[in-house]
């Protein structure tokens, strides 16, 4: 079953040429802070272009339930009226995230250093997936929290009465890790500095200096060291939230692999600690283009031009991982109709995203005849090239939306069609995929049986 409804089967079928201007939705990543720095500053923020996917919505109705208010205004046109920094009511209901782990980990930071007392759970997939990693670190302000081993939801979380200000040193590459623990440091009087060893997007800070948080961000010998002053008082923004690299990775990577392909991304952002993946297909030799460069809202952005390409398999930079860790699954797909192997290494963190993407996307392509290698924190594929993926497997996508929407883009190019056990769950990040592809040429249908 998919996160909010039966499941929904899809088959996508071998299409010609991809054409066309693809809008794709929101940045995901910076609507969920949208939402939540608005609700923690003082007065009314505006936001334009907010994504309007499940995960989102969720975490505008979380906001609502710990007394913020929260208006939708027209299609991505929200009004937040914050409460500032501490002000969080405690909600009366249990706060149902989704399927989203950012969300979820974002949320449960943003209330640890507030004195209340808030239960969490989610779908089957986000119940499964681990939560000690940003509750044991909230511990370390006086939060405590109450749940199934290993932090797993459903989940109460009991916020800190006299938040004491903390020094933490990531073990992993993790921006919900890193974003959690500056959002409590909000309410925590003193300095509180986080350390990653490798930078992870950077949309947390941005957006907490841009609402007139003190921070700053160092590279030193021991890895990037972020200090956060507690208790500002942030002031209502107006927020313009660029498009979506994520999602545009989709439209991208299905026009490199369809011949005769050329489509018009506009208006994506281009954060470099998020573009990893656009870096990576250039390597591989796609045809792939940056125009009108700008910056918007302190974030890059810039049209992204994607024509069809002969792609060669590549050995992808581990350092890469942080910056591209949502789009491996397209960039598989990408790698099987390359010519050659293609390498991904150091992903070890793709094992506990909505699904385990390394072995989802493993079984998949073989399914698809392609033939693949595994390990902990690796994946490697072996390029079909000319030849093409023979296709015509249906793969499971373990209420995971972007494995549902990589194998999608695999059968626009695949000899037989490419069927998916359930298309729902793409809705919680890019609720227009399905619309967005056909428009452009793609022959996607839905098995109702």
């Amino acid at each position: 079953m998919s996160a909010h409804e039966t499941p929904m089967p899809m088959t996508s079928h071998k299409c010609g040429p991809l054409k066309g201007v693809a809008e794709v939705p929101g940045d995901k990543s910076i609507s969920h802070r949208a939402l939540i720095l608005g609700a923690l500053s003082v007065g009314e923020t505006n936001i334009t272009g907010l994504l309007e996917g499940q995960d989102v919505l969720d975490t505008a109705h979380a906001m609502a339930a710990f007394g913020v208010g929260v208006e939708r205004l027209g299609d991505g046109k929200w009004r937040v009226h914050g409460v500032g920094v501490g002000g969080f009511a405690e909600p009366d209901a249990v706060i149902d995230c989704g399927n989203s782990g950012t969300g979820a980990r974002l949320i449960m930071g943003a209330m640890a250093t507030t004195d209340i007392c808030a239960t969490f759970t989610g779908d089957a997939s986000l119940r499964a997936r681990p939560m000690g990693r940003i509750t044991d670190p909230l511990a370390l302000f006086g939060a405590r929290a109450y749940g199934r081993e290993g932090g797993r939801l459903p989940l109460t979380l009991v916020g800190a009465k006299g938040p004491v200000p903390v020094r933490y040193k990531t073990p992993m590459a993790s921006a919900q890790v890193k974003s959690a623990m500056l959002l409590a440091g909000l309410n925590a009087i003193g300095e509180t500095v986080v350390t990653e060893a490798k930078a992870t997007r950077d949309h947390t800070e941005r957006m907490l200096a841009g609402f007139g948080a003190e921070i700053s961000s160092e590279k030193t010998t021991d890895g990037y060291v972020i200090t956060l002053k507690g208790q500002p008082e942030l002031l209502a923004q107006t927020i313009v939230v660029p498009r979506d690299p994520s999602s545009a990775a989709f439209p991208v990577c299905a026009a490199l692999i369809v011949e005769g392909s050329d489509v018009l991304v506009p208006n994506i952002g281009l954060n470099p600690t998020r573009a990893g993946l656009f870096y990576t297909l250039q390597d591989m030799g796609a045809d792939l283009r940056f125009e009108n460069e700008r910056l918007e809202g302190g974030e890059p952005v810039a049209d992204l031009r994607a024509r069809f390409s002969a792609l060669k398999g590549i050995e992808v930079p581990p350092e890469r991982a942080a910056s591209m860790i949502d789009e491996y699954p397209i960039l598989a797909v990408v790698a099987a109709c390359a010519e050659g192997t293609t390498t991904m290494r150091g992903i070890a963190e793709l094992r506990v995203k909505e699904s385990d993407r390394i072995d989802a996307m493993a079984r998949g392509l073989e399914a698809c005849g392609v033939r693949v290698e595994e390990g902990p924190d690796m994946l490697v594929v072996h390029g079909m090239g000319a030849s093409g993926v023979p296709g015509g497997a249906t793969c499971q996508t373990h209420l995971d939306h972007r494995i549902a929407m990589a194998f999608l883009c695999l059968g626009m190019a695949a000899k037989k069609p490419v069927s998916i056990d359930d298309g729902g769950p793409v809705a919680t990040s890019f609720p227009t995929f399905e619309p967005l592809m056909s428009a452009l040429g793609a022959n996607i249908t839905r098995d109702n049986r």
